[in-house]
Order: structure tokens, then C-alpha cells, then sequence
């Protein structure tokens, strides 16, 4: 078969009718488990996608042609039986069905593989693929799925026929609403925005000192030390909670009964603190990669012209470790941010936090309101995780790892 592609550029149609129908049987049960028919979206599925196999790499030499017409046609179905949303649906199915069979059709499946692969590692190097595509929906589907339903117009964790049917009286900002006009959303709200940045502080200043102190070669048992610091974020986070919690209370205690300090305040800085020690580690590991590739000429040069180690520091050294040391204190915001065990076992109902407040909305209340938090907590991540791909780009250039 290898050669005939390798002549042809296309494989023999019965290879196209296998791998096209059992591609159309995936897509028939699943869309058959939605509607509650399986064995028939099965069936149906291997049949239209064997059928749409022959038609398109026989009858339709125009990609373009066919795979409108087939998204057409499948929307069409979707609409008759489904409404708009399933017009929106049948659209989708068939835009993935019909560039499938002219990827397998036409030998698309060979570009990038090496001319010298057997049949067997060509099929290795497209499933491969193919599993990393699964994982991906695997993973992102669950977000995929709370982002629309925190619109809902109903108090309901489920799609609504109104919603399926892309209806706009099924949809509504009512949960957003309530997240900003209710007064224990709000503080919890606040209370994340207070903890999280304090303890970002705390853990970019310890974590880039110690990683600029591991770096240095004189330093006598780094790996013991490294192993120690990173320990927060290897040990379950249960154990750490638990300990935190007897360590923290004895602090608490002290500050109260020795120094004065409020009770309130003094929850605060527990739940900060103990943030800053979960959120250090993260600030060491990028730190300690971005010193890889440092010049340490460039410090002895600077020392060698006058310069004080802090005015070394600060000239020199931090503005080309400045990525590695946003991105660690970006993972330190996120992790404290989005942390709930270690604030139900240090902190108090006065430092309650937004992961907190979900977590009492789902286990009192059921408040589709978790949602829509839980949207804008999505939103915020994939901000941050783009600035951090900003920043691993922009580090491999002044390191000369990759072209400007």
C-alpha cells in the first residue's frame, strides 16, 4: 500500500472506506449517546462515513466543494431534528468528517512522515497524533462544558432545551450579576485579592534568593537544600495543610497573646504565609532554569568595575532572569489564587477566599454561581498562561535558544 501512495499519492479506496467508516462510527455513537441511540448512531455512522468516503474521493476532485457540501448537508439534518443548535452541532460533525476523508482520500496522512516509514510506523505516527488530539479534548472538554452553562437562565447545573436550541431567552448574566452584588461573593473576592499578590511578593523574593544562593558553586549540600525547598509542592497537600496547621496555630497564639495583634489580622497573615511556602517552590524551579544559561562573567565584570553585589543584582543579573522570575511568581499567583485545602485548615470564615466560597456553594447550597465564578477564574488562567508562553519565548531569545 506504501508504494502505491508513495506513486499515486493516494491509497487503495478500501483502505479509504475502513479508516473514513470506522472514523464515522467514533463520531455516530457518540452522537448517538446524546440523543439515546448508540447502536444506531453506530450504524448509521460507519455507513455515511464509508459512503461520504467514496462519494468525496471519487465523484468531488474540489476539497473546497465537498466539505462545504457535506457540512451543509449534515447541518440541514441537525436542523430538522434538533433546532438551530443541532444545525450548529451537524455543522461541526460534518466539517470534521469531510476534512477526514479527504485527508485519508487524497494521502494527506503521509505529509511530514519520513518517505522511508513503513505502513506500520505511518500508522504509529498518525495515531500518536490522534491520542495527543484525544487527550487534549479529554482535558479541555470539561471547561468546554462550564463556560456556556454559566449562562443559564435557569438555576440548573444542566443544559436546558432552550439552551441546546441556541434560544437567547435560555440564556442570561444573572449568575455574574449575583457574583458581583452578593456581599459573600464579594468578600471572598476580596480576600483572594489581598492573599494572593502578599504572598506572590513573599514567595518571588525568598524563591529567587535562594535560586540565585543554589546556583553558586560554593554552596555545600544544594541537592539537600533544593529537595527541602520544593518539598511544598512533592508532599501531598493534605499533609502540608495538616502541619501548617499545628505550626501556624502555635504563631497565631504568640502574636495574639504576646504581640497584641488582632485576630483577624492575625488569620491573614497565617493564610499568607503559609501561601508563600506552597507557591516558593514553583518560584526556585523556573529561577534555577533561567540561571542555566546566565553568563556569570557578567556579574565578575561588574564587581571588577566598582559595582556592590546589590547594585550587581539589580543592574545586571535581574533584568535578564526577569522572565524566570515573573513566570515563577505568575505560578505562585495561581497556585494561592485557586488554593482551598491549606485556607480551610489554617484560616478563618474572616479569610474565606474564592475557592473557599465555591466550595461551600457546592457543599451547602448547589449556587449555579460556582459557574460563573468558575468561568472567570478560566478566563483569568489562560490570561496568565499566556503571559508565561510570552515570557518562555522571550527568555529562549536572550539566551540564544531560538531565532528572534
Amino acid at each position: 500500500m506504501s508504494e502505491l501512495v508513495i506513486k499515486t499519492g493516494r491509497p487503495p479506496m478500501n483502505f479509504t472506506l475502513l479508516m473514513v467508516g470506522g472514523f464515522g462510527l467514533i463520531l455516530g455513537f457518540l452522537t448517538g449517546n446524546v440523543v439515546g441511540a448508540p447502536l444506531i448512531g453506530l450504524v448509521l455512522g460507519a455507513a455515511v462515513g464509508a459512503g461520504l468516503g467514496y462519494v468525496l474521493n471519487t465523484m468531488v476532485p474540489k476539497k473546497a466543494v465537498g466539505r462545504w457540501a457535506v457540512i451543509g448537508a449534515f447541518a440541514l439534518v441537525g436542523l430538522v431534528f434538533g433546532g438551530f443548535g443541532g444545525a450548529v452541532g451537524g455543522a461541526l460533525i460534518g466539517a470534521v468528517l469531510g476534512w477526514f476523508a479527504y485527508w485519508v482520500g487524497r494521502g494527506r496522512y503521509r505529509d511530514g512522515v519520513p518517505l522511508y516509514y513503513t505502513p506500520g510506523q505511518t500508522l504509529w505516527w498518525n495515531s500518536f497524533l490522534f491520542i495527543c488530539g484525544a487527550i487534549f479534548v479529554f482535558l479541555i472538554t470539561p471547561i468546554l462544558v462550564v463556560l456556556p452553562l454559566s449562562f443559564n437562565a435557569e438555576d440548573f447545573f444542566t443544559f436546558t432545551p432552550e439552551m441546546l436550541r441556541l434560544d437567547p431567552e435560555g440564556y442570561s448574566l444573572k449568575h455574574y450579576r449575583d457574583f458581583f452584588q452578593t456581599s459573600d461573593w464579594q468578600l471572598a473576592l476580596k480576600n483572594s485579592l489581598i492573599i494572593a499578590p502578599i504572598a506572590t511578593v513573599i514567595s518571588v523574593s525568598l524563591g529567587t534568593l535562594a535560586a540565585i544562593g543554589l546556583s553558586q558553586s560554593h554552596v555545600p549540600f544544594k541537592r539537600p537544600i533544593m529537595a527541602v525547598l520544593i518539598s511544598p509542592m512533592i508532599v501531598p497537600l493534605i499533609i502540608s495543610a495538616t502541619g501548617m496547621f499545628f505550626f501556624y496555630s502555635t504563631l497565631g497564639n504568640f502574636l495574639e497573646d504576646s504581640v497584641g495583634l488582632s485576630k483577624s489580622f492575625v488569620g491573614y497573615v497565617k493564610v499568607i504565609l503559609a501561601h508563600a511556602v506552597l507557591g516558593i517552590p514553583f518560584v526556585i524551579i523556573t529561577v534555577t532554569a533561567t540561571l542555566v544559561g546566565f553568563d556569570r562573567s557578567l556579574t565578575r565584570a561588574a564587581a571588577n568595575m566598582g559595582a556592590d553585589p546589590v547594585t550587581t543584582f539589580f543592574r545586571v543579573q535581574m533584568p535578564l532572569i526577569l522572565p524566570g522570575v515573573i513566570s515563577g511568581g505568575l505560578f505562585a499567583f495561581i497556585t494561592s489564587f485557586d488554593e482551598v485545602v491549606v485556607v480551610l485548615f489554617v484560616g478563618s470564615a474572616a479569610q474565606k477566599t474564592l475557592p473557599w466560597q465555591m466550595f461551600i456553594g457546592l457543599r451547602e447550597q448547589i449556587s449555579p454561581t460556582i459557574l460563573a465564578v468558575a468561568t472567570i477564574l478560566v478566563c483569568i488562567s489562560i490570561a496568565l498562561l499566556a503571559t508565561l508562553e510570552i515570557l518562555r519565548r522571550r527568555s529562549e531569545r536572550l539566551r540564544g535558544m531560538s531565532p528572534g
